[in-house]
Formats: structure tokens, sequence, C-alpha cells
């Protein structure tokens, strides 16, 4: 089978094509011939590391997200039979077995079911982002714990950097659990995507008082923040922020240190909560996918330019310069076209 590997860390330079063997499923796994493979910025940042170094395994294939069909399962695998539809999620992850090759075994608890009707594309763009929105909706104090139709009627999300991928899942998200949903952007072309998305009101920071418009959208203030970008958004989100708020932060954008006004955050009560998918544990995966996939079936994550998230597409043989282009910035999704036929 056809696969993308590297053997050192480095720029994209250092993925290859091989020929290498069809892997078999051990216990617990599944096997997946995979449609499409999704790129995210965990994966070039991983493939690039802190420099040249070695990988931990021979050959690692990179790319954690992706949506297939499951071609053999292991021992002990109930939930799952070869030629279901599936989307999976951290098929790299301590692994060297990612989404970049023709087949890809991954724990099963790491691949559900793509419910009929919904495209590989969409299981492609789930698994990174959509478990962090996921978490970062779900550590407000006071819950819900789980999403689900209703489960945020009466609060008010605030998502940051609602064109970016996560953003983008957390803006759908919200919308299904019944949240009011502002979002902020950097641009009226960036404005248009959080719109499609589904936001209810969309603030572009570079042109507008933000903390005044977010405010007249939500005079009680804001629930919880989805926030990409803390140390930029320090003094924003103390502004905007409702008693006993959230502010969830899933990236570090603008930054890695920042400053708060310790009297404000006391007299709100204000919790900050910093998440990351890959230590968050199996029980909040578990919780994630069964939402997501809920979501899935209700039809409320679609992709594309007219849902908010533009795709753009590679062969497998041009993955490097996928993950060049998520690395550059660019706006929407990079989906790999891995299946032939």
């Amino acid at each position: 089978m056809r696969a993308i590997v590297y053997s050192q860390t480095g720029s994209s330079d250092v993925l290859r094509e091989i020929d290498t063997q069809i892997p078999e499923p051990g216990e617990g796994e599944v096997r997946v011939r995979v449609t499409v493979s999704g790129v995210n910025p965990t994966d070039w940042k991983s493939r690039a590391g802190g420099g040249p170094a070695p990988t931990r395994f021979p050959d690692q294939v990179p790319n954690q997200d992706g949506a297939g069909v499951v071609d053999a399962v292991g021992p002990h695998v109930e939930h799952l039979a070869p030629g279901d539809r599936v989307w999976m999620l951290l098929a790299a992850f301590d692994r060297p077995s990612g989404t970049a090759q023709e087949y890809t075994v991954v724990p099963a608890h790491l691949v559900a079911p793509l419910p009929e009707g919904v495209s590989f594309d969409v299981g492609a763009s789930l698994g990174v982002p959509a478990l962090t929105a996921h978490r970062a909706l779900t550590v407000h104090d006071g819950g819900p714990s789980r999403l689900a139709p209703g489960a945020l009627v009466g609060r008010t999300v605030l998502v940051a950097g609602g064109a970016g991928a996560v953003g983008h899942a957390a803006i759908q998200l919200a919308r299904w659990a019944g949240a009011t949903v502002v979002t902020t952007v950097s641009s009226d072309v960036k404005a248009d995507l959080a719109i499609a998305a589904g936001a209810h009101s969309v603030v572009n920071y570079r042109e507008q008082d933000a903390a005044a418009e977010i405010r007249t959208v939500a005079p009680d203030g804001v629930d919880i923040v989805v926030e990409v970008s803390p140390a930029r958004n320090a003094e924003l989100n103390s502004a905007v922020l409702a008693n006993q708020g959230s502010v969830a932060v899933y990236a570090t954008d603008g930054g890695t240190q920042m400053s708060l006004d310790i009297r404000t955050h006391f007299a709100l009560n204000i919790r900050y909560q910093f998440l990351l998918l890959y230590t968050m544990g199996t029980d909040a995966i578990t919780a994630a996918v069964e939402d997501v996939t809920a979501a899935l079936r209700d039809g409320a994550l679609p992709v594309g330019r007219d849902s908010g998230l533009p795709i753009t597409r590679f062969a497998l043989d041009q993955t490097a310069a996928a993950h060049d282009a998520v690395e550059g910035g660019l706006v929407g999704k990079a989906l790999i076209d891995v299946a032939t036929s």
C-alpha cells in the first residue's frame, strides 16, 4: 500500500512516499481503508518538532484525523464491522499509523460510525477540531458536561476566531446545543464564514469596539469563551464575561504569557480552564465522540464554503503541500484524497 512517512522531524521535505505492507489489527483495534485524511496544525507541528531529530518510530505516518471504511477488526471489537463507514481521530498519537496512507490501524474507541448521508469530507474534518470544541463547551462551572439539543439554552458563547477549524466546530456545536453564539474575526471574509457556520453575531475586532459590540448582544455578559488567543484577548474577556463565566483555552496564538487583573476576576468568579485533547482522558474523549456523532445524525456539522469551512483538496503525494498550506495559515480545511477508487 501507499503511505506517506517521515523518519526524522523537520520541514515538510522530510515527508516521503513508500510502498509498505497492509497492517493487521490487533486486539481492540480496527483497520480502516482511508478515503480522506484531514490535516490539522498539530500534524505539521508534530512533524516539524523542535528541529531535525529522529522520530520515535522508524517510519511515522502523519495526520491524526480521517474517514473511510472499516476493512477488518481485531478481537473484542463489537461496535464496528467490515464495511462500516467511519470517522476517526488521534490515529497518530503515540502510534506510527496516521491517516496519510491507504490503510491505517486505530484503537476501536477512536473510531466512530459515520451516519448515513454524512460525507467522508465531514468525517475527516472532525477529530481534533470537533473534540476540542466539545471540551471547551463542557467545562463551564455548573455544566453541562454533555452536549445535546437544549443543553446550552440560555447561555451565551463567545468563540474567538470563528473562522478557524476549532472555532467553526464550536459555533456549530454551540448552536446545535441551543446557545446564543457571538464570534470575533479579523476580516469581512472571515465574518462571512462565521455567519455561514451559524454564529448569531460577528464582531470584527480590527474595525469595531469588540467589547461594546459583544455587550450589545450579551448585556449580562458571556458565559463561555472558547479561546484561541488567551494572551491577546485577556482584557477583552474580562470586559465581557458574566459572573461565574468560564474561559476555555485550547491554543496559544498571540503569545504564551498573559496578564490578568486579579480583582476583576475575583469579583466575577471567573474560571480559566486550559485543555489539551491528547491528555484530557478517555472518559472525556468517549463522551465527546458520542455527542459529536449525535450532532452528525442531526446534520449539525456540515463543511464546505457554504457552511463556513472552505475545503482545499490535495492528493496523497501532495501531503507535504497540504502541511505547508496549513502552516501558512490556510483558511478552512485541508483534506487529502487518499483512496484512488
